[in-house]
């Protein structure tokens, strides 16, 4: 199974997750280099939810967030790792710096939306803690 997903795609899986009644968990990164912080993180934000999705900064959004030299590793190798990590069961990629929009479309109404901001990263130690990151869970 395949699970880089678009937008529409993402938007039908939702809609199937609420139906059995799970709880999604959206979190977001550039992931340009992964590392121990990274999958902590992912590890942590899986356990507030039954699936864990994550928008991925494209490699236009990352050169505009990080400058000219990055990404490093490109959108397809970057979301090949992602989703082939343990708790991540979608990716999503977005262009925009921020997943705002993809937030908005996942969830047509603020009333199911939990958000975590930071929560999970400032229980790292300091040398793994991941900035800039989005903890939202979608309650059912």
């Amino acid at each position: 199974m395949n699970s880089i997903k678009t937008l529409e795609e993402m938007k039908e899986i939702r809609r199937q997750l609420k139906d059995q009644n799970k709880k999604v968990v959206f979190t977001n990164g550039c992931f340009d280099l992964i590392h121990a912080g990274h999958i902590d993180y992912l590890s942590k934000a899986k356990a507030f939810g039954d699936d864990l999705v994550v928008g991925l900064n494209s490699d236009a959004s990352v050169m505009r967030i990080k400058g000219s030299k990055r990404p490093i590793l490109k959108e397809t190798e970057r979301s090949f790792i992602i989703s082939n990590l343990k708790p991540v069961d979608y990716v999503m990629l977005f262009d925009e710096d921020t997943p705002k929009r993809l937030i908005e479309e996942l969830l047509p109404s603020t009333k199911d939306v939990e958000q975590i901001p930071r929560a999970v990263s400032e229980e790292m130690p300091v040398e793994h803690r991941v900035e800039n990151f989005v903890l939202t869970v979608f309650s059912v």
